[in-house]
């Protein structure tokens, strides 16, 4: 069984399963969405072609994630004019699952019952917050004075306070499920490779030092930047 729809301006293909990027749609990883410009449809009953789009079809499909396609180049040159301009664009993606195809006006259920899968699974970094303590000691982190790792499952910690962190990448680690500062201290390289490979920060994490800044969080020190002091104090800490 296969179906051909449309978003984006464009036309795909696919089949059940099948893991695909689109242009950028709104919603948050595990979320089920549904195209219902459906241009072909083959299933146990059938070919059923649109006139343009099949009546009451869609495709159900999971949103993985949000990443960035690669970089294309506009170059463009005006002969003996002295004058050159190169522009680079990356597009906004969504990358989505497709799940299965409805018809008869059916909806599809609002939230994935499956755990959301991406390109990196990010292996190691912990499953929980304790694994963090043992990252934090091999990378010469003093964890004696340690909070409780409550916020290990509950309230996402605010990455921004660690100095190299803005608004931009924090909505990027957020979006890959990077939401405690556990979660920072127990990468290790080939996390942080995987990683700055998807949001594009190419060898921050390490001159920043994220790591050691996250473990000094969470053992109750202050940010070090003097802007992620004044953004800690308004939030009371």
């Amino acid at each position: 069984m296969f179906a051909i729809f449309k978003t984006g301006g464009k036309q795909y293909r696919v089949a059940a399963e099948d893991k695909i990027s689109v242009m950028a749609l709104p919603g948050a990883p595990g979320d089920v969405i549904s195209f219902n410009e459906v241009l072909a449809l083959s299933d146990a009953t059938g070919t059923h072609v649109g006139s343009p789009l099949v009546a009451g079809a869609s495709v159900a499909a999971e949103i993985l994630g949000h990443k960035r396609s690669a970089k294309s180049i506009a170059f463009k040159k005006r002969r003996r004019q002295n004058s050159k301009r190169k522009r680079g664009h990356r597009q906004d993606m969504t990358q989505v699952r497709i799940m299965e195809f409805l018809t008869g006006g059916a909806k599809p259920a609002a939230r994935a019952a499956a755990p959301v899968a991406t390109d990196h699974d990010h292996a190691g970094i912990a499953a929980n917050a304790a694994a963090a303590v043992v990252a934090a000691k091999a990378a010469g982190i003093d964890t004696t004075k340690f909070q409780k790792l409550d916020k290990a499952i509950g309230e996402a910690d605010d990455l921004e306070l660690i100095g190299g962190i803005g608004p931009t990448i924090a909505k990027k680690l957020y979006a890959l499920g990077i939401h405690h500062f556990w979660q920072v201290v127990a990468m290790n390289q080939a996390d942080i490779d995987g990683i700055e490979h998807e949001v594009g920060f190419k060898g921050r994490a390490e001159r920043d030092h994220w790591r050691e800044q996250a473990g000094e969080l969470m053992a109750g020190k202050g940010p070090r930047a003097k802007v992620d002091q004044k953004r800690a104090a308004t939030l009371g800490e």
